[in-house]
């Protein structure tokens, strides 16, 4: 299967839930800690085993966009390939890591900031012709970075989202509160799913290189959560089921849409796993793939071509294949290779997550604890 050459490093990857031989790609120069953003619409030509480009759309920041905009274009009025966003969604104060479009109500998206917010917008209220337009309502419960937000799949109502404060939240768009709030893991939660069959069931996947399963049902009765926006302190684990594997982060988890209990997930470890919670936290590993030479951000499943996945990497290759084949590069490279400065860029990064060797991310609670008791003296 066919591999595709970026020119800066991909952050994330999606197939159009619409021709399934069609793809997304946002990309960020200098990794996204500064510099330009490329978005591609590509074309994956399975019978000739290549992917090429149709479109590419240029921002001045990198895509996630750095100064908190969220942009929207239009595939049909590119011009020779290329287009400017039609419209600029922009009150998030910091990075916009994580943009959700909702595939029952079709009407709105959700945006999670390292500003700490959450936004909801609305398409249809920005108006025709509207370049800038306003958030429908901020959720601002969590108190550090939220990483990810995503619809439930069946409720159009529902979302949830992920944060460096250690929780995973359930919201309802029509309430400023979240109606569910669980401490999940001990450190940073990077990544969230919903699972496509089973309303229910949710993963989570965070900076202690584990990613666990979930029962909403049951959150709250072995006190892993609270309703009502709180955050539960005890240490008590109710997920399903923990599945380990990765050597560093867990960066990205996605529920397979055809099969409920397959899970994909992506690492700072530069691998891709497939996981079968059917058979338990310690069998669950299927396969795992480490085709990327760098940083493995972005993830997804064809959701018309069964066993058909995608991913792509800091190293700046986009692959797509079939679950049981090994990934295959047929790209050219391109001159932008990762030059002194780029690498030295990653070496920091590294160090400053607690990735490298020897590290583990996030050390522990004392920073939210510490917090918690000056909020206490301050009272």
């Amino acid at each position: 299967m066919p591999s595709f050459k970026t020119q800066y490093s991909g952050y994330s990857v999606e197939f159009s839930p619409f021709e399934d031989d069609k793809l997304g790609v946002a990309t960020s120069q200098h990794f996204g800690i500064a510099g330009q953003g490329r978005q591609y619409i590509l074309q994956n030509d399975r019978d000739a085993q290549t992917m090429r480009k149709l479109y590419t759309f240029d921002t001045d920041d990198g895509l996630y966009d750095c100064d908190g905009s969220i942009k929207v274009f239009d595939t049909t009025n590119a011009s020779g390939g290329e287009g400017a966003p039609v419209m600029n969604f922009a009150e998030h104060s910091k990075e916009v890591y994580s943009v959700d479009y909702n595939t029952v109500n079709k009407d709105c998206f959700v945006s999670g900031s390292w500003d700490n917010t959450i936004k909801l917008w609305n398409l249809q209220a920005a108006g025709a012709g509207q370049t800038n337009a306003s958030s429908v309502e901020t959720f601002d419960e969590h108190r550090y970075c939220v990483y990810s937000t995503i619809f439930s799949p069946t409720n159009g109502d529902l979302f949830m989202s992920c944060s460096g404060d250690m929780t995973m939240k359930i919201w309802d768009v029509h309430d400023i509160s979240s109606i569910q709030t669980a401490r999940v893991h001990n450190y940073e939660v990077l990544a969230c799913d919903w699972n496509k069959f089973n309303e229910h069931i949710v993963c989570t996947g965070a900076v202690d290189k584990t990613i666990k399963v979930w029962d909403l049902r049951n959150l709250n009765q072995h006190g892993a959560g609270t309703v009502g926006g709180g955050t539960s302190s005890t240490s008590s684990d109710s997920s399903i089921c923990t599945l380990s594997g990765h050597g560093f982060a867990v960066r990205r988890v996605k529920f397979s849409p055809h099969d409920e209990n397959i899970i994909g997930s992506v690492s700072y470890d530069m691998s891709l796993c497939i996981w079968d919670t059917e058979q338990g936290s310690d069998n669950a590993l299927l396969e795992k793939y480490e085709h990327h030479s760098e940083f493995v951000i972005g993830l997804d499943f064809n959701l018309e071509m069964e066993d058909e996945l995608a991913s792509c990497s800091w190293d700046e290759t986009v692959y797509v294949w079939m679950r049981g084949e090994e990934p295959v590069p047929t790209h050219e490279e391109n001159e932008n290779e990762n030059d002194e400065e780029d690498n030295e860029i990653v070496a920091q990064f590294r160090q400053v997550l607690g990735l490298a060797r020897g590290g583990g991310g996030v050390e522990d609670e004392d920073e939210y604890e510490d917090e918690d008791e000056e909020d206490e003296d301050e009272e």
